[in-house]
């Protein structure tokens, strides 16, 4: 029978217009491409059937491991110990507010006798370099001690540096970088902002949105100049297009960069038709897209050295100022920015200035931060590690696994089972979570994606030594010296005391199990009992008793099976009902599975608010405050703009 030729067609946008001219052009099926594929999918099977099981013998059944959720992994491990380690330091910053004729502005200490105030400390990471600042000024002492200086000192302009500086819009989104603007934009996860990017691409409002690509099609670029032009005038286009080039050390940039199929459909007109989450990431799309191709924004920047005269030491101050002469692309965002305008009063040199105040603050060196699904697909992205396709399931497999959580910031932690399996896994295979290998076999794949480099060959090279290296750890690695042990014995057989993981999590246990079966219950267990001790049934009347199933904690009765009444433990959050003022505010969960935080009096009392209450009441109408994004604290009353 004679084979039929097959072709391959290709477009990256479900438009009429990108198929047709896909029918019109086919292609050849590219089998490097196909052997790339086909490489990824075979040693990712092999790490994750074989790694896998290992950890169900050496630790407990469930877990799983993979040649990038491993190392996502050992990203959030290694950041939490690095956390822990970090010893914060104590330090001041001083200010003074100054005043020419009726003209009020802050200046900064720089610097004391010639030396800089400022200093920055660079500590080595598992992530790389992380630099935070501090100041020579290390007790409220010295503060004070320069604060009455600075009280006495007259004030005196000694320099004054204008000058006009650019802000360029940020490139055209990407995979990784549109997963980093709607977290921080909307506090979407990167599961959340690949469902709703599907759905746009899907229904034609979007381009491919799997690209690690900053490129835009000539004829997006050309419509982009006429949406421009119409909407903003001739003076926000750019005479020729601007062109980006990536950062990414894995790009491929087979696909454009995600854009708006039409960007003659504005957001707003499309704000009827769409879900909410899908209209939000339309409108960042659109705005980046149009942003990209608008002009720069133009600011005049003014810097002034103030010097403090007639105190006993020389100090000098600086006041810096930034007003926007032309807002450029700003136009499309409203003119917000992320750099807010500071002014300045005409200032010369040798102008003498008046002291209206001075401040101190105290700060601490700060922590290097927990990485949240924004900086995490970053970090991933900056190694190579992954692709555009990778970055969500990745995560939500290291959540589903319960190796990680989230917390009150939607910063990522570890739990107690992502800490032994990180360890493991570091100890017996480095290869595999270790930073460069990941990235140096993406880089293969991609050798064998432009025919550079033959599938078989490059699998063979990474599996017999991998295989030979799991046999003999499958046979030396101990499953009893993985675990934690306590420094207490047995109260039976004076065995030691370990921490072992079940189905349902961690517990105590003897160490010389089979032989001996005592357990006992961890602290964690032990609080949870007591602070629900003395709740009875409602069915039966008979105490109530703490019980753990695969979804976690629950109440049971403690005469089942005769009665099988079980109820929720509330999660409370220390703050008293500020609507009945008799409840507690506990965390619930909505049909959607989303946390909210309620009065347990309900249905007798409905208050109810989304974000976590702080415990604490706002200072201005009395209110619950709640964690909000970016670490900040918000009152949970819309129409109060308290924040911290």
């Amino acid at each position: 029978k004679k084979e039929k030729k097959v072709s391959r067609i290709v477009f990256h946008e479900i438009t009429k217009k990108a198929i047709e001219n896909a029918l019109k052009n086919p292609r050849d099926i590219d089998l490097n491409l196909v052997d790339a594929q086909q490489a990824r999918r075979i040693l990712d099977r092999l790490v994750g059937y074989e790694l896998s099981p290992f950890l169900w013998k050496k630790i407990k059944r469930g877990l799983s491991a993979g040649r990038v959720q491993s190392v996502a992994l050992r990203f959030i491990v290694e950041r939490e110990r690095e956390i822990e380690k970090f010893k914060s330091e104590e330090y001041w910053a001083i200010g003074a507010r100054l005043k020419k004729g009726k003209d009020e502005f802050d200046a900064s200490l720089v610097e004391q006798n010639g030396k800089k105030i400022e200093e920055v400390v660079t500590l080595k990471l598992f992530a790389g370099d992380y630099k935070t600042k501090k100041s020579t000024i290390s007790s409220k002492e010295a503060a004070e001690k320069i604060e009455d200086d600075l009280k006495k000192a007259k004030y005196k302009v000694i320099s004054i540096e204008e000058k006009e500086t650019l802000r360029n819009p940020a490139a055209p989104f990407t995979t990784s970088t549109l997963q980093q603007a709607a977290i921080s934009n909307f506090g979407f996860s990167a599961k959340q902002t690949m469902m709703a990017a599907q759905k746009l691409y899907e229904e034609g409002y979007i381009t491919y949105m799997r690209t690690d690509s900053v490129n835009l099609s000539l004829e997006s670029l050309v419509a982009a100049k006429k949406v421009i032009t119409n909407l903003f005038g001739k003076n926000y286009a750019l005479e020729s297009p601007r062109y980006y080039k990536t950062k990414s050390k894995s790009a491929q940039e087979a696909h454009e960069a995600i854009r708006p199929t039409d960007l003659e459909k504005n957001p707003d007109d499309l704000m009827p038709i769409l879900e909410p989450n899908q209209y939000k990431l339309y409108k960042l799309i659109w705005n980046r897209t149009v942003a990209c191709q608008m002009q720069s924004a133009r600011l005049n920047s003014v810097k002034a050295d103030i010097e403090a005269l007639g105190a006993k030491v020389n100090y000098l101050l600086k006041a810096t100022g930034s007003t926007v002469i032309f807002d450029g692309f700003l136009k499309v965002y409203g003119n917000k920015s992320s750099q807010p305008e500071t002014f300045l009063p005409p200032l010369k040199e040798n102008d003498i200035l008046d002291l209206v105040s001075t401040e101190s603050e105290q700060k601490y060196t700060s922590a290097p931060p927990r990485y949240n699904e924004a900086t995490l697909v970053k970090i991933l992205e900056e190694y190579g590690i992954g692709r555009p396709s990778t970055y969500a399931p990745t995560i939500s497999t290291i959540i589903e696994r319960k190796y990680v959580d989230k917390n009150e910031e939607k910063r990522l932690f570890p739990l107690e089972i992502g800490y032994p399996v990180n360890d493991v896994l570091v100890e017996n295979f480095p290869q595999i979570v270790s930073i460069d290998f990941t990235a140096e076999i993406e880089k293969d794949f991609d050798e064998i994606a432009n025919g550079k480099l033959k599938w078989v060959p490059m699998i063979d090279e990474f599996y017999k030594p991998f295989h030979k290296n799991l046999e003999e750890k499958t046979k030396t690695v101990k499953k009893e010296d993985l675990l934690e042990k306590l420094d207490r014995k047995c109260p039976e057989c004076g065995g030691d005391l370990v921490v072992r993981f079940g189905r349902f999590g961690k517990f105590i246990a003897c160490s010389n199990y089979p032989q001996c079966k005592y357990t006992e219950k961890t602290a964690e267990e032990k609080k949870e009992e007591e602070e629900n001790a003395g709740i009875v049934c409602d069915k039966c009347g008979a105490p109530m008793i703490v019980k753990r199933g695969r979804f976690g904690s629950f109440l049971g009765c403690s005469k089942y099976p005769e009665c099988k009444n079980i109820m929720k433990i509330e999660q409370k959050v220390g703050l008293k009902c500020p609507k009945c003022k008799a409840g507690d505010v506990v965390a619930r969960k909505s049909k959607k599975g989303k946390v909210f935080y309620g009065c347990n009096k309900y249905p007798n009392c409905d208050f109810a608010m989304w974000n976590k209450p702080t415990g604490e009441f706002c200072p201005d109408c009395g209110q619950p405050l709640a964690f909000a994004i970016k670490g900040k604290i918000k009152c949970s009353n819309k129409e109060c703009k308290y924040e911290q």
